[in-house]
């Protein structure tokens, strides 16, 4: 495929865009490559293990995550171990969630979490999750009906008022995200990426 010829058209589901990108984090930094705080979740909102920052530049939206205690949740500290400060989700934004779920299935795609939803007063959320390379996941989330400013649960952030200071850097969006691989470990991945998920999509 192409810019001009992206091939068939698949029969379910739309990828609609990348939705955003979660790292995990040692402790949370904030960017200051012209984003802007977007929403936050953490003690205050009900989140016992995991603060979560969120930051915008346009269409760009990184979600910053670090632990309120050691090694809980296990499995983040144990990341932290091995990889360092680094991404653990790419997040796509959807239609039709359970076509395309079904379609990464039949294709071969290893499920981290099946379909479940989150809600809060701003309506509901579906999600689902897709062990990719490495230790990195790709959640699939459908929004339609969702009116929030972020996903379910997540508060407006406190702005900075330092960022009003600054100039614009001028990122518009994500058109593309690189995943390094091992030496002759790559042309396996890639097509793996393309018969799992990029046919789902």
């Amino acid at each position: 495929t192409s810019y001009t010829d992206k091939g068939p058209k698949p029969d379910k589901g739309k990828f609609k865009a990348f939705g955003h990108v979660t790292f995990w984090a040692a402790a949370h930094y904030c960017a200051r490559l012209g984003f802007k705080p977007l929403a936050y979740r953490g003690l205050e909102t009900g989140s016992r293990q995991v603060a979560s920052h969120v930051v915008q530049q346009n269409r760009v939206i990184f979600v910053f995550e670090s632990m309120l205690e050691p090694f809980k949740p296990e499995e983040m500290g144990q990341h932290l171990i091995k990889h360092g400060d680094g991404v653990k989700d790419i997040a796509f934004e959807v239609e039709d969630l359970d076509g395309i779920y079904k379609k990464a299935i039949d294709c071969g795609a290893a499920v981290v979490r099946e379909p479940w939803t989150e809600s809060d007063k701003n309506g509901s959320v579906r999600f689902a999750r897709m062990k990719t390379y490495g230790d990195t996941t790709h959640t699939f989330f459908e929004r339609s009906s969702y009116t929030g400013l972020f996903l379910p649960n997540f508060v407006p952030a406190k702005e900075d008022p330092l960022l009003s200071l600054l100039p614009e850097v001028g990122l518009q969006f994500i058109d593309h995200i690189v995943g390094n691989q091992p030496n002759d470990e790559m042309a396996g991945v890639a097509d793996w990426w393309v018969n799992a998920v990029i046919v789902a999509l």
